[in-house]
């Protein structure tokens, strides 16, 4: 078994903060050697967890709109790899999801990311994300980090959650669906070619 299979099998089985998942472990994510298109987003939802594929709910929608893919094209592991902060849902809080559990990023991330160099574009998703992918590069908050999104090209682009909860954030910024949506749209088109 290679190297990378073994890693990969070794985080789908992971139950390492079982004692503190709601409904258990149930690792989502989804990889492959040759995607050149990295989704980088926070933890699955409670749908997600439920179907155990990523992005399987209206913030996938829309965020396969964003990107101007089919599903086909989305959840074929050999074009996007899709590798959330936290494998496995986390639970519910006062205001929404609670943040990925850290054991995820601790002990999966750094050696799976080693194992993924043909990545040629990260899309970075939220403010966990952005934490792990952009570290000291990014601005106060996300929106600011977002409006800086030239800066990180071609390498990375952070987006703000596509989930419903942001529709206001989204009203308030509609320069994001206006300016980033049409060059994410373009450079994902390009590396699909």
């Amino acid at each position: 078994m290679s190297e990378f299979v073994s890693l990969v099998t070794s985080i789908r089985d992971c139950t390492l903060c079982a004692a503190h998942l709601p409904l258990g472990p149930r690792p989502v994510l989804q990889v492959g050697t040759t995607a050149k298109i990295l989704i980088a987003g926070q933890a699955p939802g409670r749908i997600v967890h439920e179907t155990g594929k990523p992005f399987d709910d209206k913030s996938g929608e829309r965020l396969r709109n964003w990107l101007g893919v089919t599903p086909a094209q989305f959840y074929d592991p050999n074009i996007f790899a899709i590798v959330p902060m936290g494998f496995c849902f986390p639970g519910t809080g006062s205001s929404g999801d609670l943040p990925p559990r850290r054991e995820c990023g601790a002990t999966w991330h750094d050696n799976l990311f080693e194992q993924l160099p043909q990545l040629e574009l990260k899309i970075i998703i939220g403010a966990y994300a952005m934490d792990y992918h952009l570290g000291n590069r990014q601005s106060k908050t996300l929106t600011q980090t977002v409006e800086r999104w030239q800066e990180f090209l071609p390498d990375y682009l952070p987006l703000p959650h596509p989930s419903p909860r942001n529709n206001i954030w989204l009203r308030r910024n509609a320069w994001f669906e206006t300016e980033v949506v049409p060059n994410l749209q373009a450079r994902v088109k390009e590396l699909l070619e």
